[in-house]
């Protein structure tokens, strides 16, 4: 009876064994991976920070207005080139 036994234990603990390694092998596989995860999520957000940050010095108005100046060789506006415009009454 206990040869018996033993011979229906021995797979059944051979299975269970196999099962505890493919689950130990699925854990580190999904723990590298969620660490590659977390690494690349702290790469995005300092590369959303330097965009930020670059965002805020590109959009000053003093940027702005020496590009236009330099680049597109614009003038500031004085009141004596102001043209105003009315619209006629009948």
């Amino acid at each position: 009876m206990s040869g018996r036994l033993n011979f229906v234990l021995a797979p059944a603990l051979l299975i269970c064994a196999l099962a505890l390694v493919t689950a130990q092998y699925q854990a580190r596989r999904l723990f590298i991976e969620l660490e590659r995860s977390a690494s690349q999520s702290r790469q995005l957000d300092i590369e959303w920070a330097q965009l930020q940050l670059a965002q805020s010095t590109l959009g000053k108005n003093a940027r702005i207005e020496v590009s236009a100046i330099r680049d597109l060789h614009m003038v500031p506006l004085t009141p004596v080139r102001i043209q105003y415009l009315t619209v006629g009454r009948e």
